[in-house]
């Protein structure tokens, strides 16, 4: 399953870093907690004038941490430093791990321009998520006190059914034909506190995300039966590069999307090295989407970008058609 780390370093394989213009780079030979100040590293990796580049003043990483280096001893491969240099956070760190010299693009600023581009996809795109609600002749609580889940990310019903509805006849039947429910998502304010089944109050509180809390108000169907409702939900942002795609709610196909924008990030007000500039004319060209003469890198990355969402919006509109609704009431399916 693919990771919020795995489509970083994609990134740098397919847009930031050319195999011909590599940083210089070497690996931990020995792991090193969060406090650690000394780092032993291969020198085997690495030429005279390249070690001489670790000598003090250098900033090196490791991870998403920035280092500096404040002295080198180059017989014992021993560089000492100044840990979560420049904002990033000092970390533990395994025996093998890479270690970058100056990198042009530190992977802490890649990770926050991925999290940008997730972010700037909503209203556009969406997520999806389907889930199996119980109806009652009140509202019924996305979420719980003790499980509130991400279901403040959700922001309108796309369709709804159940097998329990017969609207001709005005009660419930069950059957094999799943039909239309009709229901109405509420924003409740957040935390909220309510008497549960057993009269006991609690309180559902989100600390993190949208602030309200989501219900759900079934109509013309008794309280009880299951239905299954799908959401339209706004993409949850990355806390961490072991966060899977599926977690956050973003397709596999949305990766050149979230890669192009993060690459034209990037490029921004920078002097762009030829060799990476060349490298990603030509990505760009496999992809048919050729760099004209009079176009910047920075600009055909955002045009190819938007004929990537483009296309993904006509698909998300095709499969998920915004509901009809009467008087804010969702008919269910079209």
């Amino acid at each position: 399953m693919s990771t919020i780390g795995n489509l970083v370093d994609r990134t740098y394989r397919e847009y930031l870093e050319p195999m011909d213009d590599i940083v210089s780079y070497t690996t931990l030979s020995t792991t090193i907690n969060d406090s650690a100040t000394s780092v032993v590293f291969n020198g085997d990796l690495l030429s005279v004038e390249e070690e001489d580049a670790l000598d003090a003043g250098a900033i090196i990483e490791i991870g998403q941490e920035l280092m500096i280096c404040t002295d080198l001893n180059a017989v014992t491969n021993t560089i000492t430093v100044t840990r979560g240099a420049r904002g990033t956070t000092a970390a533990e760190h395994e025996q093998g791990s890479l270690i970058k010299i100056a990198p042009p693009f530190p992977r802490k600023v890649v990770f926050d321009a991925v999290k940008d581009q997730i972010n700037n996809l909503f209203p556009t795109l969406f997520a999806v998520e389907t889930q199996s609600v119980q109806s009652s002749n009140g509202y019924t609580l996305l979420g719980t006190y003790d499980s509130p889940g991400t279901n403040n990310y959700l922001v309108s019903v796309l369709k709804a059914i159940s097998q329990f509805t017969d609207f001709s006849a005005g009660s419930d039947q069950t059957g094999v034909v799943f039909n239309p429910v009709s229901v109405q998502m509420i924003q409740l304010p957040n935390p909220f506190t309510y008497v549960d089944d057993t009269a006991t109050e609690r309180t559902i509180t989100y600390t993190s995300g949208p602030n309200y809390v989501n219900a759900l108000q079934f109509y013309n169907i008794d309280q009880g039966h299951t239905c299954y409702v799908t959401f339209k939900k706004k993409f949850i942002e990355p806390t961490a590069e072991t966060d899977t795609l599926a977690t956050i709610g973003l397709e596999d196909e949305y990766e050149p999307i979230i890669m192009a924008g993060v690459a034209a990030q990037m490029m921004s007000g920078r002097d762009i090295p030829t060799a990476t500039a060349d490298y990603i004319t030509d990505q760009l060209a496999v992809s048919n989407f050729p760099v004209g003469s009079a176009n910047s890198i920075r600009n055909s990355l955002l045009q190819y970008q938007q004929l990537l969402i483009t296309q993904a919006r006509k698909y998300l509109r095709a499969k998920y058609p915004e509901a009809v609704e009467i008087n804010g009431v969702n008919a269910g399916v079209q």
